[in-house]
């Protein structure tokens, strides 16, 4: 007959082994990152019957067909995303707190406040030498708060930047690793041990670099992979193209891939330059500011006479709040007289046109609306983020289930294909009992 005992009996232990090495390395994987479970195809091996006989099919036993990946690709693709706009959630907000901190620790506002109440003291005894040095150590003061600011965004900025041009160069060892794994799975067959190895480096790869920027992939049916970002190709057979950074000189970065602009929309790239573009509208704002302290306050003394009757001389010089910084010397020199006024003038008028422009233009509400958008931004994107963990918590959590190693079921499997092999060796036991039972006939 065309099926023997031995032959069928071999193949079921033949396979049943396989099994249990598959099984063995689920086991030991089981807490392995980027490890997702295989199981062994088994079919049927069947034969003809014989000359004149093709259509009499019998069953020769079993062979191993291949070694499946439990894998969803959807699932992967959503992991992937969720990850992509949690990485990006996470840097900008990181991004946003530093700045909160460089705007809040500076105590601008609270310089500004203390700046307008040594005005407000000065202006009930404007000849009092004492006051006129607390309002020059006040403006002093103010202007070293806002150069410690635009100090501490700069830090800021910097370890943004810091941290994106490392993750771009990660970003390119990623693709580089991911073009020599896609010429591997070219060439490795179908179905092996080593195949399913190389799938779980490639897609391990594929999450790494979407949790730098955000990458659209195109699967072929060897398994390998091309990736996008920004509609620019990353990584495409066995060749990869450079991702680059530029640094603007507001602080901004910008980035390229094969010298061609993108503008990512996931990943950590994309949240620093959401976090240093912010980074920039504050120190907007801070120099705004600190320009229209300097310019009501230099405008009323051009107005107005020193406390010697001299015409009054600007008490603030530079521009912006990294220039700004105090030029005058002496209390003396604080103009809180009127234009023609004489020596020792204790009128103050010109003090209170002074005070009166600073109300006018708002300085004080104007950095307290600074410190509350910021903080604005900080509660809006804690939000966002924990949104985000959730959903992206949730996608793992399903691709887990589905392609994670359940020690439980490995268990089981274990017990189970250990029979089928110890049934296999005991049918083979069996087949050599009969032939030496028919070999002893006489």
């Amino acid at each position: 007959m065309a099926s023997d005992l031995l032959s069928i009996a071999a193949s079921g232990a033949r396979a049943a082994r396989a099994a249990l090495d598959v099984t063995a390395q689920n086991i030991a994987n089981a807490s392995s990152e980027g490890y997702v479970r295989r199981s062994v195809s088994i079919s049927e091996v069947s034969a003809a019957g014989g000359q004149n006989r093709l259509g009499d099919i019998s069953l020769s036993g079993a062979r191993v067909s291949g070694i499946d990946r439990n894998a969803d690709m959807f699932r992967q693709a959503e992991v992937r995303r969720t990850g992509s706009d949690l990485a990006r959630a996470n840097t900008e907000l990181g991004g946003l707190e530093n700045i909160e901190a460089a705007v809040e620790q500076s105590g601008v506002y609270d310089s500004i406040v203390e700046f307008e109440a040594a005005l407000q003291q000065l202006s009930a005894d404007p000849g009092n030498p004492s006051l006129r040095a607390a309002v020059l150590a006040g403006a002093d003061t103010l202007a070293n708060k806002f150069n410690i600011a635009v100090d501490s965004l700069g830090a800021a900025g910097e370890g943004l930047r810091f941290d994106a041009a490392a993750s771009v160069e990660q970003a390119n060892v990623f693709g580089e690793e991911l073009a020599r794994v896609n010429l591997r799975l070219a060439r490795a067959s179908e179905g092996s041990s080593d195949r399913a190895t190389l799938l779980d480096q490639r897609d391990t790869l594929l999450e790494k670099m979407s949790g730098i920027v955000d990458i659209s992939t195109t699967f072929a049916a060897d398994g390998t992979v091309t990736v996008a970002t920004g509609g620019e190709t990353l990584v495409s057979g066995g060749q990869s193209a450079a991702l680059a950074m530029t640094t603007a000189g507001d602080g901004t970065i910008a980035f390229q891939v094969g010298g061609a602009p993108i503008a990512p929309r996931g990943g950590s790239l994309a949240g620093a330059a959401l976090a240093l573009e912010s980074a920039r509208d504050v120190q907007g704002r801070l120099d705004v500011l600190a320009d229209q302290i300097a310019g009501a306050v230099n405008a009323a003394q051009a107005n107005g006479v020193a406390f010697d009757g001299s015409p009054g001389q600007p008490i603030f010089a530079g521009s912006g709040a990294a220039g700004i910084r105090v030029v005058a010397t002496q209390g003396s020199a604080i103009a809180t007289a009127p234009a023609g006024s004489p020596a020792g003038s204790i009128d103050g008028s010109n003090l209170a046109a002074l005070r009166q422009a600073l109300d006018g233009a708002d300085v004080a509400g104007s950095a307290n609306g600074l410190l509350f958008d910021v903080s604005s931004a900080v509660s809006g994107r804690t939000v966002t983020r924990d949104a985000l963990d959730a959903i992206a918590a949730s996608a793992r959590i399903s691709l887990e289930q589905q392609a994670g190693v359940d020690l439980d079921t490995e268990a089981a499997n274990l017990m189970r294909f250990q029979q089928a092999f110890q049934a296999s060796g005991r049918a083979m036991q069996v087949a050599s009992d009969v032939f030496d039972t028919i070999v002893g006939l006489r």
